[in-house]
């Protein structure tokens, strides 16, 4: 059985996704959050489902090894981002290599980087004036959306849209097919 965190900063819907499509998994549980943000939604969500949260802050993160301290602490086996907004310190990067994911609400290598999340990517994608927008799983190295693309799925912009309307496509996107890459890529370790 392998163990999977989740860091998060926000509300918490794709880690609570991915909460209940391990629930009952004889291959994986996500048995840790962590979250750099005390008022996330995501703890909430989290404690409901019976998973244990750790908050942390950024010296605890960037200048200590209290984070990685806590994953081997936890058995933890494979790290999953989602909408987690800090770059992940070399230290983690090194001791998970090819063992930490995120994913990405648009088809990268366009719209990533530094603040481009959330609605900030859904509104670069409507000005840009692209036809299609989606997901992009990937691994995580030590730049922002940098990392070997693992899956890209796509769905329409659609005439009208605006960046909440887009954003409920992707999310959906997102919802599908997290979980399932998560469980195949963990399928090979």
């Amino acid at each position: 059985m392998k163990h999977i965190a989740v860091f998060a900063s926000g509300s918490g819907t794709n880690a609570q996704n991915l909460i209940k499509y391990f629930a009952d998994n004889d291959l994986a549980h996500i048995t840790l959050v962590l979250s750099n943000s005390p008022t996330a939604r995501v703890i909430e969500r989290s404690h409901r489902l019976a998973v244990p949260v750790i908050v942390f802050g950024r010296k605890h993160f960037y200048e200590t090894d209290f984070i990685l301290k806590s994953l081997r602490d936890n058995d933890i086996d494979f790290i999953v981002l989602a909408g987690f907004l800090w770059l992940v310190p070399q230290s983690i990067i090194k001791a998970y290599a090819g063992r930490i994911v995120n994913i990405h609400p648009a088809l990268l290598p366009e719209f990533g980087g530094k603040g481009m999340y959330g609605e900030h990517v859904h509104k670069a994608v409507l000005a840009s004036g692209k036809k299609q927008s989606g997901i992009t799983i990937h691994y995580v190295n030590e730049h922002y959306d940098k990392g070997d693309i693992i899956f890209q799925a796509t769905c329409p912009v659609m005439p009208g849209d605006t960046a909440k309307t887009l954003a409920q496509r992707v999310h959906q996107l997102e919802y599908e097919h997290y979980p399932r890459v998560i469980e195949q890529i963990i399928q090979q370790l």
